[in-house]
């Protein structure tokens, strides 16, 4: 008890860092993307969606990965705090799913002429934003604190299977999305050096917000817990 409340004040002093370094990390993305980096040979200006679009998709993989683990863990020591993490992160990673897929939707109708298109990357990631609609929903079958996080916590980690699905999709299929750029089975990036540099500084800036969305989440949660247990003593 001591240690898991040791951990949750410094993730509270730790909270107004992480606010500011987001918001600092935000705005240095924003201006590598879209001034300090060129447009592309192919899609000129419209490449800049991507590096937000890109970012989101790789903090909901983050995000869902985090359920995992934090699933794997309440089920191995049964505490609360590890399903608190789980649907605080299931909650982000949902968030960050939905945005994917309205930036891929805007990048899409410039660049394929439609707003949705059936193929493989988008479909899988509508599956995922789906399943994990579904998992919120699943904890609001059961008001005792113990049965919920264990459904949740066997479910948690049974839908992660989707995340390498989602990203491995474009080299399984015939896929009208491009190949991954950065994370490619030959590990050999095809981005010009400062696109990638404004794609990393991205995916810091939205890490960061990860992060200082996660200490808050996971303190309301905590706090409902709280409230919940001592109801019933």
């Amino acid at each position: 008890m001591i240690s898991t409340t040791a951990k949750t004040t410094s993730a509270l002093r730790a909270r107004p860092f992480l606010g500011a370094a987001s918001i600092v990390a935000l705005f240095v993305a924003l201006w590598m993307a879209l001034v300090w980096s060129p447009p592309d040979a192919a899609m000129g200006n419209v490449v800049r969606i991507l590096y937000v679009h890109v970012a989101n998709a790789w903090l909901a993989y983050l995000a869902f990965v985090i359920v995992f683990l934090a699933s794997v863990a309440y089920l191995w020591t049964k505490r609360p705090v590890f399903d608190a993490v789980a649907v605080a992160s299931a909650e982000i990673g949902v968030l960050f799913t939905g945005l994917t897929l309205v930036l891929g939707s805007i990048w899409a109708r410039p660049t394929w002429g439609v707003w949705w298109s059936w193929e493989p990357r988008v479909v899988t990631t509508a599956v995922m934003f789906a399943m994990y609609v579904g998992y919120l929903l699943l904890r609001n079958l059961s008001d005792d604190l113990e049965r919920r996080a264990t459904r949740a916590a066997i479910l948690g980690i049974v839908l992660v299977v989707d995340v390498p699905i989602v990203h491995l999709s474009v080299t399984w299929m015939n896929a009208l999305h491009q190949l991954p750029s950065v994370l490619r089975p030959d590990l050999q990036p095809t981005l010009d050096p400062s696109m990638l540099a404004s794609l990393i500084a991205m995916t810091i800036a939205f890490t960061f917000l990860y992060a200082y969305l996660m200490t808050a989440r996971v303190d309301i949660e905590r706090r409902r817990q709280a409230r919940v247990i001592e109801a019933r003593a």
